[in-house]
């Protein structure tokens, strides 16, 4: 475990009109999102999948391990300033993918865990990162104000205004509702699945994250 008290706070910094523009720049990168057909593969991992099997218990009984080998180094969304990214960006942390939106209560409710899961692990190896699916051009603002409301000041801002993102989701089987939530492995390859909320600042979240982190 690594202990992330002194870590500074991030600023969330976004603007209505900054926004207009930068989903007109991003337009082109969410295509990605909308051809399932081209998501990358994965060699299944199967000491990784056992390991996420047997730590998932308690408030993280339903986490599905998977052996689909899905990729989705691919994936893409944009940054609170506008910026187009894929989780390629992260290559070579871990990752908890979380999928989001205002209008989802449970989504509201699980954003200061994640933002407590950031502080504790958040590094070098491993990161939360939680993708607004608010649509329009005021939906990732809205999250944003969102995430200063309730202090969740450790994660970052990340949003797929286009909503590409769960239309790929869904296409591909892995999901069909939010909130919805993947653990990845550096390199961007499915671990484990869980659908629906959970509490995550918890000893059966910690003990999750850390065989995420020993895979």
């Amino acid at each position: 475990m690594t202990d992330k008290q002194n870590k500074p706070n991030r600023q969330i910094v976004i603007g209505t009109g900054l926004f207009v523009a930068a989903v007109g720049i991003a337009a082109a990168v969410f295509v990605s999102n909308a051809m399932p057909g081209m998501a990358a593969t994965c060699e299944v991992r199967t000491d990784a999948v056992q390991k996420i099997d047997a730590a998932a218990g308690g408030e993280l009984a339903a986490l599905l391990p998977s052996d689909s080998g899905r990729g989705f180094a691919d994936l893409a969304f944009i940054d609170g300033e506008g910026n187009a990214m894929t989780l390629a960006d992260f290559e070579g942390k871990k990752l908890l993918v979380n999928f989001w939106a205002t209008w989802c209560a449970p989504c509201r409710e699980e954003m200061p865990d994640l933002d407590a899961i950031e502080l504790r692990y958040g590094g070098d190896d491993f990161a939360v990162v939680a993708i607004s699916l608010d649509m329009g051009s005021d939906g990732p603002v809205a999250a944003g104000l969102f995430l200063e409301e309730i202090g969740a000041t450790n994660l970052a801002l990340y949003a797929d205004p286009s909503y590409k993102v769960f239309e790929r989701l869904r296409n591909q089987a892995v999901t069909f509702g939010l909130p919805a939530t993947l653990l990845l492995d550096e390199k961007a390859c499915e671990i484990a699945v869980l659908q629906g909320p959970a509490h995550w600042d918890s000893d059966d979240g910690n003990r999750v994250i850390e065989a995420l982190l020993d895979i």
